[in-house]
């Protein structure tokens, strides 16, 4: 009988396993923490190897450190691609990715809703240098074809969307772009490489915000780019090393290691409580309407079933009551916390308008995305017993 390799392994596996032998580590289950900025080499020959390519040990800690390295091959396994590039941050990622692809006068196609961060850097960061950026509607085909001509280079889009957990065609979006020879890059933060690969859709960069749920415990902020290696080897010398600098530490590196491990089974039960959650408010009479993924007669539960494994534990909902029912709504709960993030342990619950609203003090020109409507409210569904967290809603909805 032949020995299996680690790409015979299953996604669980390879999450715990891959790219890591205890042996050559002096045994050690848990992956060492290289807590270092700066390598030495025994020669200037060997030195010298690094900088002409013939070498691909690490320099210095802002480009790879060892810890980095076995996190990067290691979500570069999960999602199926070659290479990945882990930064400080899911929009360090996202800039390093965009900054090192895109110069003055290219083009860029985004989805008209995204993550509000992300928004700034297209509506106000990459038309400052020069880069055109034209947001559109890729929910529908004729959206799609309008907006993607052969001046475009990049096609960029969330799929779960952040905050109505819509879902994209990625497979349609991707057909399109390729059409005209422009890259496709995926924000796949809400669904994360256990139930959502995209380039198995045709995708060729996958982004996450892996403070979210790959490391799931929301104790770091990290994020990671993945696709081809040529492409990714770019963005590392260029975006990662003088452009943003965004490097995470070693230690970074081996808590989102350490969430990995729990990953599938954590992803599993996210979506099994989130749904239980959906059907839930579904029913309710204060409820006017629940976006999520695998809720039966959800608009994209087609797509979301052909491109997801489960849905995860991102849903949203809008109360009959409107804009001024949601903050007493949510201040009555117990259980779940008022949070900005996503993705972690606890349940977390945010009102994308109610923020907006606040920041128009410092910012008036600040907007609300389309398809965000004002009683949009968008919750984290978390790992707490879903008797629970479905007894707080209840009570807070009453």
């Amino acid at each position: 009988m032949s020995k299996r390799t680690e790409s015979d392994f299953h996604f669980a596996t390879k999450a715990i396993h891959h790219g890591y032998d205890a042996i050559a580590h002096q045994g050690a289950v848990s992956p060492p923490i290289f807590m270092t900025s700066t390598f030495s080499f025994e020669s200037s020959a060997e030195f010298q190897a690094v900088f002409s390519g013939e070498s691909d040990r690490c320099v210095y800690g802002r480009q790879q450190n060892p810890t980095q390295k076995l996190l990067e091959e290691r979500l570069a396994a999960l999602e199926g691609t070659e290479a990945a590039l882990v930064q400080a941050s899911g929009i360090g990622a996202i800039g390093s990715t965009l900054l090192s692809l895109l110069s003055a006068g290219d083009q860029i196609v985004v989805h008209h809703t995204i993550y509000a961060t992300a928004g700034s850097l297209m509506d106000e960061g990459l038309p400052r240098l020069g880069i055109d950026v034209v947001r559109a509607d890729l929910s529908t085909d004729e959206g799609t074809q309008k907006a993607i001509t052969p001046k475009t280079k990049i096609v960029y889009f969330e799929t779960p969307i952040n905050p109505s957990t819509e879902v994209l065609d990625i497979r349609r979006i991707s057909k399109a772009a390729k059409s005209v020879g422009a890259l496709v890059v995926v924000d796949s933060t809400f669904a994360s490489p256990a139930l959502q690969r995209p380039v198995e859709h045709g995708a060729d960069i996958v982004i996450h915000s892996l403070t979210k749920y790959i490391n799931g415990h929301g104790d770091v902020l990290a994020g990671v780019a993945a696709g081809p290696h040529e492409i990714i080897e770019k963005i590392r010398t260029t975006g990662a090393k003088y452009m943003t600098g965004a490097t995470p530490s070693p230690m970074v590196c081996y808590l989102v290691l350490r969430g990995l491990k729990t990953l599938a089974i954590r992803m599993q039960k996210h979506s099994e409580n989130a749904i239980a959650v959906a059907q839930m408010l579904v029913t309710h009479p204060g409820v006017a309407k629940v976006n999520y993924p695998f809720l039966a007669g959800s608009v994209g539960k087609e797509i979301a079933v052909r491109q997801m494994s489960a849905g995860s534990g991102m849903l949203s909902f809008e109360l009959k009551a409107g804009f001024d029912g949601v903050a007493p709504m949510i201040d009555k709960l117990q259980l779940i916390s008022r949070g900005i993030s996503l993705g972690d342990t606890d349940s977390l619950i945010y009102h994308t308008a109610g923020m907006v609203e606040a920041r128009k003090k410092l910012s008036p020109g600040v907007m609300l995305m389309p398809g965000v409507s004002r009683e949009l409210v968008r919750l984290s569904v978390g790992l707490e017993d879903v008797n629970d967290i479905i007894q707080d809603l209840k009570q807070a909805l009453a």
